[in-house]
């Protein structure tokens, strides 16, 4: 079957693109199927949700065709930063697509989620466009952040992605202020708050979870285990890696973040948990194939053979396409014709995104006061500026 047969636009509270369905082996693409989690789930203070996660056709082939877009954005901003396109920071989250695209599928776009500076894979799970990704990247004005954030600073405020921040750990506390807001409005949705093992002895941290558990916030602190906090491995920085059981009075489940039906169930459950009684510490158990950022090769602190060894055993799209394949979804050439479509999008969406413009020089100081306070910036001297001040 060619693969513009397979295509399905799913409702915008979904899938971030146009998905990818199978309507030939199953006539029912919505039809349940029960599959069990890769490994159990590992509970602190807390009893584990069912391994067993209920799906079906369409969900599975949105699955891989989300996660490859995700990847084939990946790999080209990596090209697109050697060849200069992209400057400054640039931060890669090819390898860990699961956690992004399973938590998309357990909550709804009411629920919030603020996240680091590893952030472009996110802001699509949200319903962001490739155009608008890269064009941010680029520093374009048809970028999500008016080409003014970069890399490291995704937004999408009408589904309540509050970001990608570049200050290591400094998020989670803003989650958790999030999740005051929600409580306080009496919404019963929940904040998902990103940090990676590298941010998790940050002191911010624990004193947002401390005022989140007195208070019964819905935030759900989500530790984005890589494994290496930039050059250097978890176990040389944290005397206890059980980043699960690192909130203490605070249940934490540990999930393995390389199987996207383990993270739906996961966050799922979580959501559940933190609207009832308060928060939780879900710790993703992933992998970054890149460096830390493109300034890093990655390959200096571990070796080849573990980073091959991980995608040959672990990778979420192969995963997701073995599962295709068991229940025959799909063939093996309706998925590579698939993969070439998602490659000219992604060429598409870049030449698209190169056309917009750079941000005019008259933009250097805008969104930095809110209007109407005073305070206005510009020019080089500042003369306007102080001429403002009371």
């Amino acid at each position: 079957m060619a693969a513009a047969a397979l295509l399905r636009r799913l409702p915008a509270s979904r899938a971030p693109a146009t998905a990818f369905m199978a309507a030939r082996p199953i006539s029912d693409s919505t039809a349940s199927l029960t599959i069990e989690t890769s490994v159990p789930f590992t509970a602190h203070l807390v009893d584990p949700p069912s391994r067993d996660v209920t799906t079906s056709p369409a969900e599975l082939m949105t699955f891989f065709r989300d996660m490859s877009v995700m990847r084939r954005m990946e790999i080209a901003a990596d090209s697109l930063y050697k060849a200069k396109l992209i400057r400054g920071f640039c931060h890669l989250y090819d390898g860990q697509e699961a956690v992004a695209v399973g938590m998309e599928a357990a909550i709804t776009r009411n629920d919030s989620i603020i996240t680091a500076y590893r952030d472009h894979c996110i802001y699509l799970a949200r319903g962001g466009d490739l155009v608008s990704a890269f064009a941010e990247l680029m520093g374009r004005e048809a970028g999500c952040s008016r080409g003014k954030g970069g890399s490291m600073h995704f937004y999408k405020k009408d589904a309540n992605f509050y970001g990608g921040h570049g200050i290591v750990g400094a998020q989670v506390p803003l989650g958790c202020g999030l999740a005051f807001a929600q409580k306080y409005k009496k919404e019963d949705t929940a904040t998902f708050a990103l940090y990676g093992d590298g941010a998790a002895n940050q002191g911010q941290l624990f004193e947002a979870l401390n005022i989140s558990a007195l208070w019964k916030l819905p935030a759900i602190l989500v530790c984005e285990n890589n494994h290496y906090g930039m050059g250097t491995a978890e176990w040389r920085a944290a005397k206890s890696p059980a980043y699960y059981k690192r909130g203490d009075y605070v249940p934490g489940l540990k999930v393995d973040g390389m199987d996207v039906l383990a993270v739906k169930q996961a966050c799922k459950f979580a959501k559940d948990h933190a609207v009832a009684n308060g928060p939780i510490v879900l710790e993703m158990d992933t992998y970054r194939y890149h460096g830390h950022s493109m300034s890093d090769p990655g390959s200096t602190y571990r070796t080849r053979d573990e980073i091959s060894g991980v995608r040959q055993e672990r990778d979420p799209i192969e995963r997701v396409r073995k599962l295709i394949y068991a229940y025959d979804l799909a063939t093996a050439a309706e998925l590579k014709d698939m993969e070439k479509e998602i490659r000219k999008d992604v060429d598409a969406a870049i030449a698209k995104a190169k056309e917009s413009s750079m941000p005019d020089t008259s933009e250097l100081f805008t969104n930095v006061y809110k209007k109407g306070f005073g305070v206005e910036s510009f020019g080089p001297d500042r003369k306007e500026m102080r001429a403002t001040l009371p």
